[in-house]
């Protein structure tokens, strides 16, 4: 048997420059996927999954995250005056009960595993979820929902992977296979961002992790690793061995968040899935795809 996931840390320090200038005095996270704000995506991930606490780890200027999920009396009120109960019933749900989001700022910008590092207070001695907000994947069963139940089968470390052109194999990091069913593979090793050259396969892990409470032991050590930064993967690597550890395929489509064309991507894709606005945004695809030549 294995320990009940309860918590997920999100860390969403970043200054998302790539999305100036429109980040200048908006969080990234804040941008909106059609018309929800990202971070919403990824703790209504974490919610379905099971998850009971959310740990943000923030940086400066980042209280718009705060304020989206803190109570806003002055809206509500607005609402209930004017029998918006639709909107009223929205607004209160992206709410969760008192005490269970919390918040811990991450002073410098030394990398995710350093950022994962400033959450083990409040983490504690138990497995976490760490969700990377800029992956958004599209899917039913939620991707962490599908870790949660892989999990409760392995154990031990699990990510979430999927293939990606060998080419790019320098932008992740990358899982040293054992076994592979096709679905669930079982890992020797890990590298981060390794040349397509000296890259050990082209599974790659995106922004889902379950992780046990040792992996702090190994960030406590503040080791540098690709780009100067405290990378969770190295800590996560040095696990290996003593504890099992097995990336998922995961069931549906991933974009990329963290770059323009990826964004872009996403609210296609979500646009195209709603009920209400699906028709209109084929409509539009279809009036673009006409012009190009």
């Amino acid at each position: 048997m294995h320990g009940t996931i309860r918590k997920a840390v999100l860390p969403v320090g970043g200054l998302g420059t790539r999305f100036l200038p429109a980040t200048k005095a908006i969080p990234k996270e804040m941008l909106p996927v059609v018309d929800k704000p990202l971070i919403q995506y990824g703790v209504e991930e974490a919610r379905a999954a099971g998850i009971e606490e959310i740990i943000f780890v923030t940086s400066r200027g980042k209280a718009a995250i705060e304020d989206h999920f803190d109570h806003h009396w002055e809206l509500m009120a607005s609402l209930e005056r004017r029998g918006k109960t639709a909107e009223l019933e929205l607004a209160r749900s992206m709410m969760g009960q008192a005490g269970t989001i919390s918040y811990v700022r991450q002073p410098e910008a030394l990398g995710l595993g350093h950022a994962v590092w400033c959450a083990r207070n409040l983490v504690g001695r138990e497995p976490f979820a760490v969700i990377l907000p800029d992956d958004l994947v599209l899917g039913q069963p939620g991707c962490l929902a599908q870790l949660v139940e892989a999990y409760g089968k392995v154990g031990g470390n699990l990510v979430a992977v999927e293939d990606v052109p060998r080419e790019q194999t320098n932008r992740y990091g990358i899982l040293d296979v054992v076994s592979d069913d096709g679905r669930l593979a079982e890992a020797k090793g890990l590298v981060e961002k390794p040349q397509p050259e000296v890259a050990p396969s082209t599974l790659s892990i995106i922004g889902r992790y379950i992780l046990q409470p040792e992996v702090f032991d190994e960030l406590d050590r503040q080791e540098r690793g690709a780009g100067n930064e405290i990378q969770l993967t190295d800590a996560m690597a040095r696990t290996i061995g003593r504890q099992p550890f097995h990336g998922l395929r995961f069931e549906g489509r991933r974009f990329d968040c963290g770059n323009k064309a990826g964004f872009l991507e996403a609210n296609l894709a979500y646009a195209l899935e709603r009920d209400d606005l699906g028709d209109a945004a084929r409509d539009i695809l279809r009036r673009y795809s006409a012009t190009l030549t």
